[in-house]
């Protein structure tokens, strides 16, 4: 079923939400909440986003809201750690909300942050975490190619599981994978960006850019969308969040749960940098794992007052309205066939 604009517009509910940690530059996190006939969606593309693009996020919604899940293969999903650009001194503080994580995923390459306070990081989480945790480094494209191997091969020292988006270009990312291989640093290399912000996402594949896809159910246009992604890159998969509330967290799960393998922890723990959510209960690892049976409960169990204590305040809500409109125009033309 595809819903018309009015009718995503009757089932909107705009919330903003603190965010305990900053992350991605934002202190706060807003969406919009859409109860469809067969449960609840989340539509939340980042404000900087055109329309064109956030339409692939209500994509997503649509089918979650309006749609079916694909039958799952797994019932739980093992979940890393995240640790955003903060002081190597904070480490300690951000891994206590992942107890039992045996993976972490380290940002790095942030804005006016330099090698050294990388190194510094990625060694305050092997610390903690000890020597058999798996460490992987997450640059989001911020370097290019020679500050990617000189990064890389520094930050090898501390026992690398794969980098992900170590440089923006498709074809960088191929020529870092061969550059690593004839420096002897045994660093996969797993793409993000390249996958979900492509035209062509399985460039990555044809070209031996990447060793292994991040995926991320919304901004690819949902959970079916994904799963095809996967299967025509013939890559292995990790499934990670886009900083969504338990609704969207729950779609990832379902996404991890439909997979048919899936030989690394997931992202699906950023609910720790919240200072709410919108579900009750709240979708939170248990001891670094997440369970489908907990992704069910959490997104049907979305809670009115937890909406009302959420709510966006009037502009915000109408400017998330208007955006909402105006990417269902762009979706109702797309699935319609008229708009190229």
């Amino acid at each position: 079923m595809v819903p018309t604009p009015a009718e995503l517009l009757e089932a909107a509910h705009v919330v903003d939400i603190p965010l305990r940690v900053p992350f991605r530059g934002l202190v706060r996190r807003e969406a919009v909440l859409l109860r469809g006939p067969r449960g609840w969606a989340e539509f939340a593309p980042f404000v900087e986003y055109p329309d064109t693009e956030a339409a692939t996020w209500l994509a997503a919604a649509v089918e979650a809201g309006w749609g079916e899940p694909p039958e799952p293969v797994r019932d739980v999903i093992a979940v890393n750690a995240t640790v955003p650009a903060v002081p190597a001194a904070q480490v300690g503080s951000v891994l206590r909300d992942f107890p039992g994580a045996l993976a972490a995923k380290v940002k790095v390459a942030g804005a006016g942050q330099d090698l050294e306070q990388d190194c510094a990081r990625v060694a305050a989480v092997r610390d903690t975490l000890g020597p058999r945790a798996s460490i992987r480094v997450d640059a989001n494209g911020a370097w290019d190619l020679d500050q990617a191997r000189r990064a890389l091969r520094a930050l090898s020292a501390y026992g690398l599981e794969y980098a992900e988006q170590p440089v923006a270009a498709v074809d960088d990312l191929a020529r870092l994978r061969v550059a690593l291989a004839r420096d002897g640093i045994e660093v996969p290399v797993a793409t993000d960006e390249s996958i979900r912000r492509a035209s062509d996402p399985r460039r990555v594949a044809r070209a031996q850019a990447a060793d292994l896809v991040v995926v991320k159910v919304a901004p690819l246009g949902g959970i079916r969308r994904a799963l095809q992604i996967v299967a025509d890159c013939g890559l292995p998969a990790v499934v990670s969040s886009a900083l969504d509330t338990s609704v969207g967290l729950a779609r990832g799960v379902m996404l991890a749960a439909s997979l048919p393998a899936l030989p690394h922890a997931c992202g699906l723990g950023t609910l720790a940098f919240f200072g709410g959510d919108v579900s009750t209960p709240s979708l939170r690892p248990d001891h670094a794992e997440l369970t489908l049976a907990q992704a069910r409960r959490s997104a049907a169990g979305v809670d009115a007052g937890l909406l009302h204590r959420h709510r966006a305040d009037p502009a915000r809500a109408g400017w998330w309205r208007e955006r909402l409109s105006r990417c269902a125009e762009v979706y109702a033309a797309e699935t319609s066939g008229t708009c190229s």
